[in-house]
């Protein structure tokens, strides 16, 4: 049998199709929607900009939207650049796959007439296809090619430990995460404003005392719990002004089942880690979806699925590198301390893991799981503002006095105990304020009835979980802005 062999011509091919304003002078609406996310509107400034030079790394969840903030990267360019110095190449095209990357890349630069005064913006989707895509960046870097890069990546793979060296102060990594509600408020034109102040501390001081809970603000947020803070999911159920509950809730599991759980598990990160058995690796997802919000126990989960610790161990990781999931250590005032106690649980949507469970229509009815997805959707916020802006992000416990989440900021620690009622209890926190004096008028209780009440005499204030999440999230994008602009 003939082995077929591609032509020059069939690359020009994938060319013309992969790069429509070369021939058209703008990117076409279907793939750069109007609607854009915070990193859309800074990412073409960085590269524009390039100072100090790096290529930009975006990473994610799937479905979060990477491949469309970087075609609306590129309309923005094409504003200020001219079409022939704009190129896109789709790394898992079976022709590219072929060939090296230096070797498409050279091409790239030769049909644009690069020059160092006149560089290419090159956008490469789905990076890591490319075989050897760390020690080509790097090669690119060392040699001044004159290329500026932006790409995405199913974070998986992108975050090989081999990757490390050749990373360093050549490329950075720009997270995008599910929509935060703001975001999603934004989107459908329900947007709030915050005043934002230089950390989250000043800006929970900026909010009005005595505002009171927005029942509004609550029917979007059960809505937004349901559906997930995906674009595409929440476009496509937002076209109805009174959108059913029931089919939210199912439609977005059936998605998040197909394409962020299954593809994750049995696509990605067995081609980035070599998983020989993603059936287990999905049942160690289904136990942690069982366990949200909880202390782990490796060792008690281990002895149910049959796995050793340090295997488990390694799933864990797996599923945290596919920001699947993500962990929380216990909150301590000593480094070593906090390595080596209980890890909370959380998923980085909640969404995700109804899908994992195939929970149907339950969470509708059940006051203790809904309770169980605020708490993972406040943390959720905090840990992607705790992402963009370099801090940490804790639980405590001690014996049976705990707090649900600790921001180590070093502008101000502040802590958070998350309750579905305003009568939840504030046990933790005054535990938590007797043993670190430093939290003492900076610990809130966050619930959905809640007045905004400042911090009073026993060093705790109320906080409306709504309003708490425009100001996590308002403080988030203004920290992406900062890492962005320098």
């Amino acid at each position: 049998m003939a082995v077929w062999t591609p032509r020059f011509s069939d690359f020009e091919h994938v060319f013309t199709e992969q790069n429509p304003w070369h021939s058209q002078g703008a990117v076409p609406p279907s793939l750069a929607p109007p609607a854009e996310r915070p990193l859309a509107q800074l990412l073409w400034q960085r590269l524009l900009r390039d100072e100090p030079p790096r290529y930009q790394l975006v990473l994610g969840p799937r479905r979060v939207g990477k491949t469309t903030v970087l075609y609306q990267t590129v309309r923005h360019l094409l504003k200020r650049v001219e079409p022939q110095r704009v190129w896109w190449l789709r790394m898992d095209h079976p022709l590219l796959l072929q060939m090296p990357l230096g070797t498409l890349v050279r091409a790239v630069l030769d049909a644009s007439a690069a020059t160092t005064d006149r560089p290419t913006y090159l956008m490469l989707d789905e990076l890591v296809y490319a075989a050897d895509w760390d020690l080509w960046l790097k090669t690119f870097y060392d040699e001044r090619w004159p290329v500026r890069i932006a790409a995405t990546s199913s974070a998986t793979a992108a975050l090989r430990e081999r990757r490390v060296e050749s990373g360093v102060g050549r490329w950075e990594e720009q997270y995008l995460m599910p929509y935060l509600f703001d975001e999603f408020l934004h989107l459908i034109e329900q947007q709030h404003d915050i005043d934002v102040g230089h950390a989250l501390g000043q800006t929970l001081r900026n909010l009005p005392p005595g505002q009171p809970a927005d029942a509004a603000l609550g029917r979007w947020r059960r809505a937004f719990l349901f559906i997930g803070g995906f674009p595409e999911l929440l476009v496509r159920q937002y076209r109805d002004e009174q959108p059913d509950e029931s089919n939210l809730l199912l439609a977005s599991q059936q998605v998040l089942r197909s394409d962020a759980v299954e593809r994750a598990i049995y696509k990605d990160i067995p081609q980035s880690f070599g998983v020989n058995n993603p059936m287990m690796l999905e049942r160690v997802l289904y136990v942690l979806a069982g366990q949200i919000a909880g202390l782990l126990s490796p060792s008690n989960i281990g002895a149910d699925l049959g796995l050793s610790q340090p295997t488990f161990d390694r799933y864990l990781s797996y599923l945290k590198r596919a920001f699947l999931v993500f962990t929380l250590s216990n909150y301590s005032g000593h480094e070593v301390s906090v390595q080596r106690r209980g890890r909370k649980l959380y998923f980085v949507d909640g969404a995700v893991r109804n899908a994992a469970l195939q929970r149907g229509l339950a969470p509708l009815d059940d006051p203790g799981e809904m309770g169980t997805l605020i708490e993972n959707l406040a943390a959720a916020s905090l840990h992607t503002l705790s992402v963009h802006a370099g801090l940490r992000l804790h639980h405590w416990r001690d014996g049976t006095r705990e707090v649900d989440l600790i921001l180590e900021d070093p502008h101000q620690p502040l802590a958070f105990e998350i309750g579905t009622s305003i009568h939840h209890s504030r046990s933790g926190l005054l535990a938590l304020i007797e043993r670190y004096e430093h939290f003492r008028g900076h610990s809130y209780l966050v619930s959905p009835q809640a007045m905004v009440r400042q911090p009073d005499d026993t060093g705790m204030g109320t906080l409306p979980l709504d309003t708490f999440l425009l100001a996590v999230g308002a403080q988030a994008h203004q920290a992406l802005a900062n890492r962005l602009r320098g």
